[in-house]
């Protein structure tokens, strides 16, 4: 006889999401700090820089996490350092905020941190300095009791439609592949350094790899160019692009469960039943 039994060893379910980021994951910190003037609403949904809701939000929702048990702190604009001002905070500045206010933190909570886009589209050539940022970053939070964390890698930032055609594509695509392999060794080490440490990394330049070789296999007809463009297409949830540089929502739903996958796979969820005989 064959039973159906849950492995001893489950980990304990995520209680909290804690964001730290950019644009990407912004869910209403610039525009409630423009007093609801940008991003222009409606043309971005309530303060996201998209179409409608951004990944970590429908990651939130494969977790079954309520937005009070969300912490976004994600910014749009933000680069990976402390530089930036009051209005938009770098990813180490989100950090070292959260860090002094919490001395010790939730270690059922997930940390999730996504950034480095904003320091190349702003002219920083080499991948070191954000690499570090990030890597810092992380081990701030591990050093207020963080014990799960999910980190995104960047898609190719000479393949969005703002700078597929311009002269710094190439540039951008090869800073883009320096930025990740720095990025996969930092995990690597943090994983070494922490033995307890459970880190996940969401592959998001595989995903839009894949989806702009084969658009069909994501429901996607247009994966070169914005849907918005001075006025907004008929179709969205076709696009990859919302506008120059951000995803539509179907696309941030797509990056929202491959982030699912990604801690499933890394032990820190665990809703699959072992076979007994």
């Amino acid at each position: 006889m064959t039973s159906l039994v849950f492995s001893a060893q489950q980990p304990e379910p995520i209680n909290e999401l804690y964001v730290f980021g950019d644009s990407l994951s912004d869910v209403g910190t610039v525009f409630r700090a423009t007093g609801g003037m940008y991003p222009p609403n409606p043309t971005y949904f309530q303060g996201r820089y998209s179409n409608g809701r951004v990944w970590v939000e429908y990651l939130a929702d494969k977790l079954h996490l309520s937005s009070k048990q969300t912490n976004n702190f994600a910014c749009g604009g933000a680069t990976t350092g402390s530089g930036g001002n009051s209005l938009v905070p770098g990813l180490l500045t989100q950090v070292q905020s959260f860090t002094q206010t919490h001395q010790q933190t939730n270690p059922h909570a997930l940390y999730v941190l996504w950034a480095g886009a904003n320091d190349y589209l702003q002219g920083v050539s080499r991948a070191t300095v954000p690499v570090e940022n990030v890597t810092e970053a992380i081990a701030s939070l591990v050093g207020v009791g963080a014990k799960k964390i999910l980190v995104a890698n960047l898609p190719d930032l000479g393949q969005l439609p703002s700078t597929r055609t311009s002269t710094n594509s190439a540039n951008l695509s090869t800073i883009t592949q320096s930025h990740n392999q720095g990025l996969r060794r930092a995990i690597k080490q943090l994983n070494q350094q922490y033995p307890d440490l459970q880190i996940a990394s969401l592959d998001a330049n595989a995903l839009y790899r894949e989806a702009i070789t084969n658009p069909a296999a994501f429901g996607f007809t247009n994966v070169i160019s914005s849907c918005l463009s001075g006025r907004a297409c008929s179709n969205p949830h076709q696009f990859l692009f919302w506008d120059g540089i951000h995803p539509t929502t179907a696309a941030h739903r797509i990056l929202g469960e491959a982030g699912f996958s990604a801690i499933q796979d890394g032990g820190m969820v665990d809703s699959r039943p072992m076979l007994l005989k």
